[in-house]
């Protein structure tokens, strides 16, 4: 996990109830009460026991938070991280470039057919791909073709 990030005690019950009914490993929660939804970043090669059979686990969560729950594999290689972050779109190719001014870009190409679903509703697909490349990877934006 990256340093520096800590917890707040609500984060940390959803945690809790989030590995208590999955037996998934978190890594990190963001909490967006925003858009009303709860984004949980797991240990990678847990995604199948998160979601559960035909999904009974993030159903039976969000049924007992009242949140939207989304799931997010991690992954260290940045570029994968990205890609598990977008599905279920079908990304093309991933390239990350360090500009003259020394900030990181990723420009994300994905499949034209599913670029709704990587930018999503008002762009909060694409936010949050935004706001987790620079939580983990200090990437500064990313951009989705």
């Amino acid at each position: 996990m990256s340093s520096g990030i800590r917890f707040t005690s609500r984060e940390m019950r959803y945690i809790a109830l989030f590995e208590s009914i999955t037996s998934a490993t978190v890594k990190d929660c963001i909490i967006d009460d925003a858009l009303n939804r709860i984004i949980f970043i797991i240990k990678e090669g847990d995604i199948g026991v998160a979601i559960g059979k035909r999904g009974k686990n993030i159903h039976l969560l969000e049924k007992m938070t009242g949140k939207k729950h989304e799931i997010i594999e991690h992954s260290e290689i940045p570029a994968q991280f990205i890609k598990n972050a977008l599905k279920p779109a079908q990304v093309r190719e991933i390239r990350i470039t360090q500009r003259s001014d020394g900030k990181t870009i990723a420009v994300v190409s994905v499949n034209p057919k599913d670029k709704g679903v990587a930018i999503g509703k008002n762009g909060r697909n694409a936010e949050r791909i935004r706001f987790l490349a620079k939580r983990y990877f200090q990437i500064q934006n990313v951009s989705i073709t």
